[in-house]
């Protein structure tokens, strides 16, 4: 007689394999995709060695937010950008709060704000720019924020986002490359890099 129990219970399992893979893929396609965040502009007049004189004391910058969702609006919070005076971030330089605003589906914008640096005790423009002429001056953009995403008529929670980058500056008081900008990364998006790759390994295990 054929072994009609070890069919049903790999016809069983087989489903439950195929129910979980599914409830995986649905997962991964209504998983949201966190912005991009881009430090498209960063200027200290003062630090310009080519004007003559250099009284504005401002800090001028300017963020590229992208969102890569193509069926998922994004509702930001007050996005709060610090710069800090090294990337040990010992000092803060100044602080900026860009308002709250709504992003649609694969739409960029363009946020900026000027910072007076003589309300700032930590930034010594004597020491930075001697640093800028040797070259070795560098001031950390920390930006803060936290998310909620619109899919269809239904909101998300609110999710952290916490991104940065190191900006060496130049003799101009600009960054190296201004046309290219600066990428702000966080140190999470390399763990979900992880998991992702291992979680695709097991699949192709289980699958073969």
């Amino acid at each position: 007689m054929p072994d009609s129990g070890g069919g049903c219970c790999r016809c069983c399992c087989s489903f439950i394999f195929t129910l979980g893979l599914t409830a995986l893929f649905m997962w991964l396609s209504l998983r949201p995709s966190k912005p991009k965040c881009l430090l498209k502009k960063f200027y200290i007049p003062a630090l310009n060695h080519s004007l003559t004189p250099r009284g504005n004391t401002s800090l001028i910058f300017q963020l590229g937010l992208e969102n890569t969702n193509k069926d998922k609006g994004v509702y930001y919070d007050p996005v709060n950008v610090t710069f800090f005076d090294s990337p040990k971030r010992n000092h803060t330089v100044g602080n900026f709060v860009i308002p709250e605003f709504y992003q649609g589906h694969k739409k960029k914008a363009t946020k900026g704000g000027e910072i007076n640096l003589t309300a700032s005790s930590a930034f010594d423009q004597d020491a930075v720019s001697r640093a800028v002429s040797n070259g070795s001056a560098v001031i950390r953009v920390d930006m803060a924020t936290r998310v909620r995403y619109k899919i269809m008529a239904w909101k998300t929670k609110r999710y952290t986002i916490t991104v940065g980058a190191d900006i060496n500056i130049t003799d101009q008081g600009t960054i190296i490359n201004p046309k290219k900008g600066i990428k702000l990364k966080s140190s999470a998006a390399k763990i979900r890099k992880f998991e992702l790759f291992w979680t695709s390994l097991l699949l192709f295990v289980l699958i073969n």
